[in-house]
């Protein structure tokens, strides 16, 4: 079973801190983390406040291994010039596109032609908001290769992460 994902998200402030990759690096090796996987989550907003600081940033945080996300994508003012520039691993388009597909077909078509960028410039896509089977449905029909939202599961309290991990590992682990 391959280990679970890490995903966090950074803050505007956390991302354009001067010490972050530093930081990340730190972290990842206190805990023994492996950094591939570890995924950190920007927004489209914060990566185009400063593009060239931001592909710096980016490629630093990336050198070690860690995947990186530009999150909330769609809901911003990016060019798409720009996203060629940026070196990251998955794109997240925002819940607004996701939760409108079954009524708007120009959403589906949208989100249909975002996958197909993100492809072509050999990216992953998360959908976020997946709420019902039929918006799922239609996400795999077009590609989209993760889906997040309640539909898989309510947001849960932090504490119960530890008893779901070991369920998880329990039914892997060999038998005697």
């Amino acid at each position: 079973m391959p280990l679970p994902t890490v995903r966090v998200n950074l803050s505007g402030r956390q991302f354009q801190g001067p010490r972050l990759a530093d930081e990340v690096g730190d972290v990842v090796q206190d805990v023994q983390l492996n950094p591939g996987s570890l995924v950190l989550e920007i927004t489209e907003t914060v990566l185009m406040e400063n593009i060239q600081a931001a592909v710096i940033t980016l490629q630093q945080l990336k050198d070690p291994g860690v995947k990186l996300a530009v999150d909330d994508f769609g809901t911003g003012y990016s060019s798409l010039s720009y996203l060629k520039s940026f070196p990251v691993d998955f794109l997240k388009i925002d819940r607004s596109f996701v939760e409108k597909l079954g009524e708007d077909p120009a959403n589906k078509t949208i989100v249909a032609a975002t996958i197909d960028l993100a492809h072509a410039l050999g990216m992953r896509v998360v959908t976020e908001g997946v709420e019902t089977v039929a918006q799922l449905k239609q996400l795999m029909a077009i590609r989209c290769d993760i889906a997040q939202g309640n539909y898989f599961s309510k947001p849960l309290p932090g504490e119960i992460i530890p008893s779901l991990l070991s369920s998880a590992f329990a039914d892997k682990a060999p038998q005697r």
